[in-house]
């Protein structure tokens, strides 16, 4: 099996709604008839609007959403990925290899939505270290960092091993966290703090001078969004099966 990521892009005039309604009705309907497994959208919507701040928007226009989903084999994915390039005005799409530390075992609501908020980022490694080194930073250093300075219910890390599209963003690994809506407005949640503003300066220091080591900070990019896992999946709890 392999993870495909695609990263989406709506016509400058399309409103979001508008959009988002799109994606979650009848490209869904598409992508599920062709059996594709353990489907998730994000999307930028309202409930993630009070996270603008927290938005890193080095390319332009910035991403409007992603889907993700597994298939066989990437070699399938033609009709999949005609979906997508039929239904919006630019598409992105990468295999990758999952990495993740932190699992949710917990089902999403009702209409699917996971709780609280997902965020989004799109790394570029430094390009004075190699790809060895920054994988060696990333999934080992990294992965201890984040999930100790910041309180996430989710950890993700998608290790990009082949970029499908033309025209793709270059990005070495995309990341998704998940967080309580709190976090958004109060960084003392964010950082895991205890509420000890003492605690949020560390926590931020420590990570910030960690991913400084491996990442081109300037060129990264940050979304946050809504996340929906279509059918109501979870992960399995940790040291399950896929």
């Amino acid at each position: 099996m392999e993870k495909l990521i695609y990263v989406l892009w709506k016509d400058r005039s399309e409103v979001l709604p508008a959009f988002n309604s799109r994606l979650l009705g009848p490209v869904r309907a598409a992508l599920q008839e062709l059996g594709v497994e353990k489907l998730q959208f994000n999307i930028v919507d309202d409930v993630v609007a009070p996270g603008a701040h927290m938005r890193a928007e080095p390319v332009k226009p910035a991403p409007d959403a992603l889907v993700s989903f597994w298939l066989n084999s990437a070699n399938i994915r033609t009709r999949a990925e005609a979906v997508l390039d039929e239904s919006v005005t630019r598409i992105a799409g990468y295999a990758v290899a999952e990495s993740t530390p932190r699992a949710n075992a917990d089902a999403p609501g009702e209409d699917d939505r996971v709780p609280g908020f997902s965020q989004i980022a799109f790394l570029f490694k430094r390009p004075d270290i190699t790809r060895e080194g920054f994988m060696d930073m990333w999934m080992r250093d990294q992965t201890v960092v984040g999930m100790e300075t910041q309180d996430s219910f989710y950890y993700c890390q998608n290790i990009v091993t082949r970029v499908l599209t033309t025209g793709a963003p270059m990005w070495d690994g995309i990341v998704e966290e998940c967080y309580v809506l709190a976090a958004m407005t109060d960084p003392l949640v964010f950082w895991n703090a205890g509420g000890k503003e003492e605690v949020l300066k560390a926590n931020l220091a420590r990570e910030m001078n960690n991913v400084a080591r491996f990442l081109d900070l300037a060129r990264g990019s940050v979304i946050l969004t809504s996340a929906y896992r279509c059918g109501g999946w979870a992960d399995p709890a940790e040291g399950g099966k896929r």
